[in-house]
């Protein structure tokens, strides 16, 4: 996404979710050759990017697996899925996460102590360094995101959805993954004992089966 990772972008110069969702959505428009599909993935607030893109291609995904992922509905805004995250999520659980205002968008970044807790908790000590390393400001482009993102039944619900529980995630505990799966039911769901929030580093070799398990039925 714009402003993330390696990405060159700073969040001032991203001013709405779909300027974040670019990259992808870019990638989507042009680079896919004509007639073919893909299995998108994606992991935490990843999956409202998943979601923007599935309403946006529906025809480009055959489809969208949901690890530890915000998965939101159709009948509420997309922000809504997060705001029942912090219900559902104890109250001093980000502990060191900084928070602040720039262009009316309210910025946060996990601290190393919140990451070490509840972030990353069964990942090696290297992986929790590079966690902390590469960890940039972000938003959840609330605002935004309950105005201009509306999700219908004809695109975004027409695509497959695979549900992947992350069963030792402190960030989005496993009830709030249960109610996202019950509130808006996927046609798969997984799980994988022992992963934190980030499985591909917790749990890499159960995540990828569970990915090459969905890319063998996706081929058939």
């Amino acid at each position: 996404m714009a402003a993330s990772g390696v990405r060159p972008e700073s969040l001032s110069d991203v001013h709405t979710f779909r300027d974040y969702s670019k990259p992808l959505l870019d990638l989507l428009e042009s680079d896919l050759p004509e007639g073919e599909t893909v299995i998108l993935v994606g992991q935490s607030f990843g999956g409202i990017n998943m979601a923007l893109t599935m309403e946006t291609f529906p025809e480009k995904i055959s489809t969208a697996v949901f690890v530890t992922a915000l998965m939101p509905d159709c009948s509420s805004p997309p922000s809504s899925v997060f705001d029942q995250c912090v219900a559902m999520t104890a109250p001093d659980i980000l502990l060191d996460t900084e928070f602040s205002r720039e262009n009316n968008k309210t910025l946060m970044i996990l601290g190393p102590r919140c990451l070490r807790l509840h972030g990353s908790q069964n990942c090696s000590p290297r992986d929790q360094t590079l966690v902390e390393m590469l960890g940039r400001p972000g938003t959840l482009f609330s605002e935004d995101l309950s105005v201009s993102l509306k999700l219908s039944e004809e695109k975004y619900g027409s695509v497959r959805r695979v549900y992947v529980v992350c069963k030792e995630d402190n960030l989005y505990p496993e009830e709030f993954q249960r109610w996202m799966i019950k509130n808006n039911p996927p046609e798969v769901v997984m799980e994988i004992e022992g992963a934190d929030h980030m499985p591909m580093l917790s749990k890499p070799n159960e995540l990828s089966l569970c990915l090459l398990k969905m890319e063998e039925e996706d081929g058939n």
